[in-house]
């Protein structure tokens, strides 16, 4: 199959915005939980749709007193919390356009974003993001008025407000259409300047309405989720949408060290994440059970679920003895592993990078279905994903209702519909570089099997050509290869050198835990276990279990051990945690020297 379009199951009115969520929300349950805030450890207290609409009505009315115009730009640079809501719908009300910082952004990304976008203000959530705008503020004169979220900057705005008449904020609310700006989202710049994305309040509101309608199990008023991603990314901000029109209750935990006991105490239905997260929940669930002296039963459990879940999709199912097992294994593994997680999840969300079947199978099979999706930025988040009753592990589901999908000669996937970004702001050659007619070209290249089910292999612009003229793509080698607990970043290069090979970093949280149960001390620093014996020989195991499903001139013949682990703080990740493969290439052109200064003999394990 070359090309698929799945037809909206509604179409909105033009005249709308994405205000018109909540307002059908308030109208329809104005005393439903709508929120639920984290005031003490493991206490939640629920905020009502009403205590949440009158929020946004009392700060919109703030803005307009203030003297914020329609169509203006306003920054909110946070971490996740409930207030990056309340002030993103509260900026729809007033008119104006949201425009979301990273609250990790240095200075300078800082000063691009609020330069380009023209904010004439920003939203901060404390005084160590107030020093960094003080770094930057004479190159933003425009941004004239910089609010502290966790002062008192938010009741002043309330206050600053209780002038303005309904009818007032009315006719601003009503100010923006469908066609409209929303907010301005920039990339996450992984090969250079980040881009701002024109996402339009079509693409929010046409995506919650279709989704909704065609997710009922898993976005519906019984529902509940744990917001832990950042609300600054596409993904996270488009469930903060939805949420508010299919009536979900969310909590917000934004230190990821406290996601755990507060899946516990909150016990979410859905969860949203990225596929490393799911990694590491294996990965520590493996280890730990590995310290109990207990790595055989969770072994024999994985293979199980695996083994299971595959098996529903066979015409048979699941024989008596595999079903027997199973059982079993949910006293004794499974049952655990949903209670750390809360006890009623169901459902999961997964995006920014392919899961791999094997995970997508053992989860399915402990009782948590992985509905794995694809989008961009550019795509206001999802433009496919799987649904309860239609999955295809380790396929990235089906176009959602109002999208297109088309598979272009070279490979790369072409996307079109109402979430499409309306251009690049102020890019015109990017914007016109990223087109076909109303087709845009995500750079990402996959494929579509016979019922529309999208694959996805890799990134266009990552491709990697040996001097051999082999085409490799970088993550079917890599994806695998961060399954590994002691791996935690994987990048594979080898473009028009003789041989593929790869820079490996150890994950820092694994790392102890990994050395304590294979007998090494656990308190030495990376660069000191990168050069043991015993992770060397860890490492080339998983190696040549990934090697075992690639050719020779495809497979990895050598790698190196970085003496440092890859993060967004060491500048080698996005927010977003994809990888800055030109900085990771730049910083470390020594060990990629050393790895190519001579060519391997046939049989070496390719250790430096």
């Amino acid at each position: 199959m070359r090309s698929y379009d799945a037809p909206a199951l509604v179409v909105s009115d033009p005249s709308e915005n994405t205000t018109d969520l909540l307002e059908q929300r308030y109208a329809k349950s104005p005393s439903h939980p709508l929120f639920s805030l984290e005031k003490t450890e493991g206490v939640w207290t629920d905020v009502t749709t009403a205590d949440f609409y009158n929020e946004v009505i009392l700060l919109a009315k703030g803005l307009i007193a203030f003297g914020i115009q329609p169509g203006q730009a306003i920054a909110i640079m946070s971490r996740t919390r409930y207030e990056w809501v309340l002030l993103d719908f509260a900026i729809w009300y007033a008119g104006a356009v949201s425009v979301p910082i990273y609250e990790s952004s240095a200075p300078s990304q800082m000063e691009w974003i609020l330069s380009d976008s023209d904010s004439v203000a920003l939203f901060v959530e404390n005084k160590e993001h107030l020093s960094r705008f003080e770094e930057i503020k004479v190159g933003v004169p425009l941004c004239r008025q910089v609010w502290n979220i966790s002062g008192s900057a938010l009741e002043g705005l309330k206050k600053l407000g209780k002038d303005i008449s309904d009818e007032v904020l009315q006719q601003r609310r009503k100010s923006a259409k469908l066609a409209d700006l929303a907010t301005i989202i920039y990339t996450s710049g992984t090969t250079g300047r980040p881009k701002g994305c024109e996402l339009t309040h079509r693409g929010f509101v046409e995506l919650s309405r279709n989704a909704t309608l065609e997710l009922p199990t898993v976005v519906n008023d019984t529902a509940s989720t744990l917001m832990f991603l950042p609300l600054a990314h596409v993904f996270a901000r488009f469930i903060s949408v939805i949420c508010i029109h299919g009536g979900v209750k969310v909590g917000h935990q934004p230190d990821t060290k406290n996601v755990a006991p507060a899946m516990q105490s909150f016990k979410p239905t859905f969860l949203l994440a990225v596929p490393r997260v799911f990694e590491k929940v294996y990965n520590s669930a493996e280890q730990k059970a590995t310290a109990g002296g207990k790595e055989k039963i969770f072994h024999k459990a994985a293979y199980t679920a695996i083994a299971y879940s595959k098996a529903l999709d066979t015409a048979g199912g699941p024989s008596i003895g595999l079903k027997l097992q199973h059982k079993l294994f949910d006293v004794l593994v499974y049952k655990k592993l949903r209670a750390a997680m809360g006890g009623r999840v169901k459902f999961a969300v997964s995006g920014g990078a392919p899961l791999g079947p094997r995970l997508g199978h053992f989860y399915r099979a402990i009782g948590l279905i992985v509905l794995e999706g694809y989008g961009l930025t550019e795509t206001t988040a999802p433009a496919t994903i799987g649904r309860p009753d239609n999955l295809k592990i380790g396929k990235v589901g089906r176009a959602l209702p109002g999208t297109g999908i088309k598979i272009a000669d070279d490979g790369e996937i072409w996307l079109r519909g109402f979430n499409i970004l309306r251009s690049y702001w102020r890019n015109p050659e990017a914007t016109k570089a990223a087109f076909d007619g109303d087709w845009f070209k995500t750079g990402d290249i996959g494929n579509l099997d016979e019922d529309g089910f999208l694959s996805i292999t890799g990134r266009k612009k990552e491709l990697i050509v040996t001097a051999g003229g082999k085409n490799v793509v970088p993550a079917a080698l890599e994806d695998p290869l961060r399954a590994n607990p002691l791996i935690g970043q994987a990048i594979v290069i080898g473009d028009q050198m003789p041989f593929v090979s790869a820079l490996i970093s150890l994950d820092s949280e694994m790392l102890p835990l990994w050395l304590s149960n294979n007998g090494q001390k656990n308190a030495i620093s990376i660069a000191e276990a990168a050069k043991l014996p015993e992770v060397l020989t860890e490492v080339q195991k998983a190696i040549d279990r990934v090697n075992k499903n690639f050719s020779k001139a495809e497979s990895i013949r050598k790698f190196v051990i970085l003496p440092q682990e890859l993060t967004e703080e060491s500048g080698h990740l996005t927010p977003s945690l994809k990888l800055k493969r030109e900085i990771v290439m730049r910083d470390f052109a020594p060990a990629i020297d050393e790895i190519y200064q001579t060519v391997p003999k046939t049989g070496e394990n390719g250790t430096v």
